[in-house]
């Protein structure tokens, strides 16, 4: 870097966008992000360079091949690295002056404590088990969670601490059970609660292979990603965040709303009744495709 850093220099061109005082208020925040690889590496950078001066950042993988094709910070160069510490290097590239703070398999014990001094949650997890621990831990500590849902749309959620989880909401078999005894048929049940969600709240299935999209709610196969996907669901994570810290009004709750770049239009939770009504149609197009053949 040929000049030296200054933070005032480095966010001149959010104000406008940001009060000055409310550009310090950013910098003074704290955000705990869990999952640093696809949309939560992508909220990780959004909000390192809209001037969020401190992070809490979890990861439990390293980068592989199969990363690079969403993965912000996923490169030649990092591939075999831990994910949490190698998107740590990246951050302080941005901004020197940024605390970080960064953990690896440890966070599920760490995770009530971390929550508590955090201003919000952002879970970037993929995985069911880790993540209705996050969410319960985040509502002890009275902390708000930015979520996305399992979709081949950009989305977005804001859980507050009042809100029903989504294994309440949606009906996860996993209500009362420690999250290390979840199983995996309680995991494949709780992604297929997912995805009818999914389905019944959004033209998501117009877009997708729906062959390979069963093959994926049926537990046989990873699950699709695609890189504007995933880097735009970071961007609406990041924007909730800001939002969030600054206390300014979201039309974003714990049902969330899709962003359909394809129409394009923002799709949000069908009525009540009129859900009632389709859900038995969209159960057996689900069964249909996660049947096997």
């Amino acid at each position: 870097m040929t000049d030296a850093f200054s933070y005032d220099t480095f966010t001149t061109r959010n104000i406008g966008f940001v009060t000055a005082e409310e550009q310090q208020r950013l910098r003074s925040a704290r955000v705990f992000i869990c999952g640093v690889g696809g949309m939560g590496g992508a909220a990780l950078m959004a909000l390192a360079r809209a001037g969020i001066g401190r992070f809490v950042i979890a990861d439990m993988d390293a980068f592989d091949v199969s990363n690079l094709n969403r993965q912000v910070f996923a490169n030649a160069a990092t591939v075999g690295k831990p994910k949490a510490a190698s998107s740590a290097e990246a951050v302080r590239q941005i901004n020197p002056e940024i605390e970080i703070e960064v953990h690896g398999g440890e966070w599920p014990k760490l995770a009530g404590e971390i929550a508590a001094r955090c201003d919000l949650v952002v879970n970037g997890m993929d995985d069911i088990a880790a993540g209705v621990h996050l969410y319960r831990e985040a509502k002890r500590a009275g902390k708000a969670v930015i979520d996305a849902y399992m979709s081949p749309l950009p989305s977005v959620i804001l859980v507050r601490p009042t809100d029903p989880r989504p294994e309440e909401r949606l009906g996860f078999p996993t209500i009362g059970k420690a999250w290390t005894d979840i199983s995996e048929d309680d995991r494949r049940a709780a992604v297929l609660a997912e995805v009818e969600h999914v389905m019944l709240h959004s033209r998501s299935r117009h877009y997708i292979d729906l062959a390979i999209a069963g093959e994926v709610a049926a537990g046989r196969r990873s699950r699709m990603s695609f890189a504007p996907m995933v880097i735009s669901t970071g961007m609406m994570m990041a924007y909730e965040a800001v939002s969030l810290i600054l206390g300014r009004p979201t039309g974003t709750d714990c049902r969330g709303w899709f962003f359909n770049p394809y129409k394009p239009a923002v799709e949000k939770p069908l009525p009540a009744p009129l859900a009632a009504l389709i859900r038995p149609l969209v159960r057996r197009a689900l069964a249909k495709m996660t049947a096997s053949s």
